[in-house]
């Protein structure tokens, strides 16, 4: 069976370079074997351009139908894993049918490409950006090759931003008040806040906040709905006393976030809780839930 070896490999080389390749800002992305590697990092609107180089084998030639090379947007539902939904898919045409016998290059360049959405790998699907190179063929199958890039896209601070502010209680049991600074937060914000007691009645063991996401996907029946705990600090240990206040000071910096995604082509959302946790002495839990939104800053 030796003359086997070899027979799958493809007969050439592909390579895919951005021309500002060296100067673009690298970014970490991990792929589905679980390895980081580091890809250019774009926003939208902006021109994507480089060159794709096709380098036969030693001694073979390519016989081809033609080389093109397309920009794809593209979400991938993990339940429904190797079928990619394609938002955005752009071509350019790079050569006409024929034989490739050395090294060859071609530059290429998409305009001004719309990217509407964000990079995103989550819980139950994907969404990512990728240049797919196709040397077509006949036989043999066609070459492919991809390129990862990452897209995020920047927001201006809310013109309007207002503060949190509610009330919370067991009927002559526990009364209180808690306020958050504001309801809108870019990825390096802190949440500044407190909580004020008006009435307490029971015994309160200690009381936590959380971050958490929730990822939510699919449609009507089919929606499915991933929750997960970013973050949870420890705001209080031991009981209050009717008219404390405790000040809430919580750094999102260190937490992996995204920004809030609503409906992002009817196919996922993705928002974020403020989930306040009172724990008495008997081990019931009390909760209070409060949805933010979180953006991306330039700087962010």
């Amino acid at each position: 069976m030796n003359f086997l070896i070899g027979a799958f490999k493809p007969a050439c080389n592909i390579s895919i370079t951005f021309s500002d390749g060296k100067s673009r800002k690298q970014v970490p992305m991990k792929k589905e074997n679980g390895k980081t590697i580091m890809v250019s990092l774009f926003q939208s609107k902006e021109s994507i351009a480089g060159k794709v180089s096709i380098e036969p084998l030693q001694g073979k030639k390519i016989e081809h139908l033609g080389v093109k090379v397309e920009l794809l947007g593209q979400i991938e539902m993990y339940f429904d894993r190797g079928n990619f939904y394609d938002f955005t898919s752009l071509v350019r045409e790079l050569d006409v049918p024929g034989d490739i016998y050395e090294r060859k290059t071609y530059p290429f360049e998409f305009s001004t490409v719309e990217m509407p959405y964000e990079t995103y790998n989550g819980a139950n699907l994907r969404l990512r950006y990728v240049l797919k190179v196709t040397v077509s063929r006949n036989y043999g199958g066609s070459i492919v090759e991809y390129q990862d890039f990452m897209v995020r896209n920047y927001s201006p601070p809310p013109s309007i931003n207002n503060s949190i502010k509610m009330e919370v209680g067991i009927e002559d049991c526990l009364h209180i008040e808690f306020e958050y600074n504001k309801s809108k937060y870019h990825l390096k914000d802190v949440i500044i806040g407190k909580i004020y007691f008006l009435l307490v009645r029971i015994k309160i063991k200690n009381m936590d906040l959380e971050i958490r996401r929730r990822e939510s996907t699919g449609s009507g029946a089919n929606t499915h709905v991933e929750t997960e705990t970013l973050a949870k600090f420890e705001l209080m240990d031991g009981a209050p006393v009717r008219g404390e206040s405790i000040p809430i000071r919580l750094f999102l910096s260190p937490y992996e976030l995204t920004p809030t995604y609503r409906n992002i082509n009817n196919k996922f959302s993705v928002k974020y809780y403020l989930n306040l946790v009172l724990v008495d002495e008997e081990d019931r839990r009390y909760f209070k839930q409060q949805e933010i939104a979180i953006y991306r800053q330039q700087d962010s």
